[in-house]
């Protein structure tokens, strides 16, 4: 069985950091592009940022630039978004995703999803 879990999310104040994590178990994702979505109350599943297979380019929202950075350790089967200057408008569910293609990642289709996990900036 294919799973990917996240952790990791926690209720932070403005202006703090988080590291998220996600492990994948049930099938290697070491050639798989992997990435995080985020889906506040209210509105629509939302791309954050994703790492190709090899590490060697990530993808970033705008919303998010300069304020995470993903990355991966393949021999660990885990992907990071470590999350700094937090913002009340980062409160959402987070989401991992793995894609056997960079481009279809990003546009949220075909992936393969972890549960979710919890982020909640208070102001």
């Amino acid at each position: 069985q294919v799973q990917l879990v996240e952790s990791g999310g926690d209720l932070v104040q403005a202006g703090g950091s988080l590291r998220l994590s996600c492990v994948a178990s049930g099938r290697t994702f070491s050639n798989y592009a992997k990435g995080w979505f985020r889906q506040a109350p209210g509105k629509e599943r939302e791309f954050v940022a994703a790492i190709t297979w090899g590490g060697d380019s990530a993808y970033y929202a705008e919303s998010v630039k300069g304020r995470f950075t993903i990355s991966r350790d393949n021999a660990k089967n885990t992907v990071y978004l470590q999350m700094d200057s937090l913002k009340p408008e980062d409160t959402a569910v987070y989401y991992c995703a793995a894609n056997a293609l960079s481009a279809r990642l990003r546009a949220g289709t075909g992936n393969y999803w972890g549960q979710g996990t919890q982020v909640t900036v208070s102001s």
